[in-house]
């Protein structure tokens, strides 16, 4: 036990339990933390007996031998990350599991700068950048792919969204190389599979500024409509404030002034405008009106920015859990297609 960290023994303590009391002790974890354990449990798979029985004593003395049931793997944690959290919310998390179980022999490219990162894999192959993206962490992936051009941040990210299982010796010398380009040491791992796809995908777009995320889905559209429709699906956009119970909305537009928001609706869609000035007190109403009232020309950038600011508040409020989407709406999105802002 005095070589098991405190994940891999927690992982093993959970891995004893029914599914439903698992569930319960995972909802006590932030997403973050489940993302960990969920991640220790696809590596461990299958545990020796004195382990896991070891594991347990730590937490209860009176664990009986022979309780253990010492399965894991992807959909042992899938399984358990559906009962903590729900069937949607964990297909991301498992995903991002999928990775940091994977992950740990790029674990060194973190703490990196990301423009180092960028210099190092300036002129690779977008199928070996897709790869090395896989498994940072999203936001230090965003970063990394903003710095490359349009076209070839186009090619990186079909090539993320159609990766399969890569070999895992493969991945070892990928990660091998870079470690020596960068000139910094970890200590080796186990080397596991690692799975792109689209949500690793737009983890990382949804991370880039604005600007980065339009022209990349512009040009994405351009090349591969299906994949870009799929992207959005997964994406929260300005037309999904529909979606959202009245409570969620006044939290999505506080804080907002009269100025952007009258900006961010012009040429939107009417169901928008009257959901916006419906959760608005009739003071702020009054400045909206007064607001769209003064716009004539309106550049489209302004436009993009302006819901933009909408967009990332929704995201944010909707990651932490504090709104959702309502399960009964059809939520189409319904709003000027020349100022989409996925």
């Amino acid at each position: 036990m005095s070589t098991m960290t405190g994940m891999e023994t927690a992982a093993l303590v959970i891995m004893q339990m029914s599914p439903g009391h698992a569930a319960q002790v995972m909802r006590q974890f932030s997403e973050a933390e489940a993302e960990e354990i969920a991640a220790e449990i696809i590596r461990l798979r299958k545990v020796e007996d004195g382990h896991a029985e070891a594991a347990i004593t730590e937490f209860h003395a009176r664990t009986r031998s022979g309780r253990a049931d010492t399965r894991g793997g992807r959909d042992a944690a899938a399984l358990l990350l559906e009962s903590a959290f729900g069937e949607e919310r964990a297909a991301g998390l498992i995903d991002r599991a999928v990775s940091s179980a994977g992950g740990h022999s790029f674990e060194f490219m973190d703490s990196v700068d990301p423009s180092h990162v960028s210099r190092v894999l300036d002129g690779e192959a977008p199928g070996t950048i897709a790869l090395v993206l896989a498994h940072l962490r999203p936001e230090v992936a965003s970063h990394v792919l903003g710095t490359f051009s349009t076209s070839i941040r186009a090619d990186i990210a079909q090539a993320l969204a159609t990766m399969g299982t890569p070999n895992p010796e493969i991945v070892e010398i990928v990660a091998e190389t870079l470690r020596q380009r960068i000139r910094s040491a970890v200590a080796p791992a186990d080397s596991t599979e690692v799975t792109g796809g689209v949500q690793p995908l737009v983890d990382i777009v949804k991370r880039s500024d604005v600007a980065a995320e339009y022209e990349l889905l512009e040009e994405i559209e351009r090349r591969d409509p299906a994949l870009a429709e799929e992207m959005r699906s997964r994406m929260l956009n300005f037309g999904d404030l529909v979606k959202f119970e009245d409570r969620d909305v006044q939290q999505i537009i506080r804080g907002l002034d009269a100025t952007a928001l009258a900006t961010a609706l012009h040429g939107a869609d009417e169901a928008i405008a009257e959901l916006v000035r419906a959760n608005m007190s009739e003071r702020n109403r009054e400045l909206l009106d007064d607001e769209i009232t003064l716009l004539t020309k309106v550049r489209k950038t302004a436009v993009i920015e302006a819901r933009a600011e909408i967009v990332k508040a929704m995201r944010e409020l909707e990651s932490s859990g504090a709104i959702a989407i309502k399960e009964e709406g059809d939520g189409e999105s319904a709003e000027d297609e020349d100022a989409d802002v996925a």
